[in-house]
């Protein structure tokens, strides 16, 4: 199943008030929602995407997630399967933010570490 974008709209708006209002310290650009797919460029078309960004630019912090990006990669699960893959990745995003916050970097070290390993998959392939 594939919801529409203003279906996954009205699932991320309900998901981000199950997070602590102290979550969204700083987080001056909230949570949006984009309509196309960010495919990573490092990898094979189809194989491997950007479900969503935690963004600290000079128009602010924000995160945002690529609703095409689900689609691509979610069409088989049924709304529970999306619900939950919504969740994971803003909890992901709001982890970055936290730590970025804070001067920390241990997530971005793991979501480095876990990107070469899928790259070496594909070297080896």
């Amino acid at each position: 199943m594939t919801p529409t974008y203003d279906q996954m709209g009205d699932w991320l708006e309900a998901i981000a008030q199950e997070f602590p209002e102290a979550f969204f310290e700083d987080l001056d650009g909230g949570i949006q929602l984009e309509e196309k797919a960010n495919p990573d460029p490092a990898f094979p078309p189809g194989e491997m995407y950007i479900m969503g960004e935690y963004v600290h630019s000079n128009l602010g912090r924000y995160i945002v997630l690529y609703y095409g990006s689900f689609a691509a990669l979610l069409r088989d699960e049924d709304e529970e399967g999306w619900r939950d893959e919504i969740f994971a990745t803003v909890a992901h995003e709001f982890t970055h933010h936290l730590e970025e916050t804070a001067g920390l970097h241990a997530l971005d070290d793991k979501d480095l570490e876990f990107l070469r390993d899928a790259l070496a998959e594909y070297e080896d392939e």
